[in-house]
């Protein structure tokens, strides 16, 4: 994964965690897209100041993931509920059973994959 993606990610998962200054200068970087200048402008400290706050707050971030894993969970349980979409999507087209074809139209509702009365 990109790092700057991976941070972003991060940033929503232990935003909370850092100090508001870093999390604020962090959000204007990887979220808002400004650049440390644009940033040092908004914050008003300088941007070599903008940038140790930021990597300081990166470190954070992934000593959190290192320690806690949120991510790493979250992206293993998006993973296993996209294999169970496919599969049920393979069930819902093979099967002529419709008690089976209903049960498994109802898993990709709740799994975002199917719109109501499709």
């Amino acid at each position: 994964m990109e790092k700057n993606i991976e941070v972003s990610l991060l940033l929503d998962f232990y935003g909370e965690l850092l100090k508001p200054s870093c999390k604020q200068m962090a959000e204007l970087y990887y979220n808002d897209d400004l650049s440390l200048a644009e940033v040092a402008a908004e914050t008003g400290i300088t941007r070599q100041g903008v940038r140790d706050k930021i990597k300081r707050g990166e470190k954070q971030l992934f000593e959190f993931e290192q320690k806690l894993g949120l991510l790493s969970r979250f992206q293993q349980l998006e993973a296993g509920l996209d294999d169970i979409s496919v599969k049920a999507r393979k069930i819902s087209e093979s099967t002529d059973d419709n008690d089976i074809r209903s049960l498994a139209e109802d898993i990709l509702r709740q799994t975002g994959e199917l719109k109501e009365k499709e």
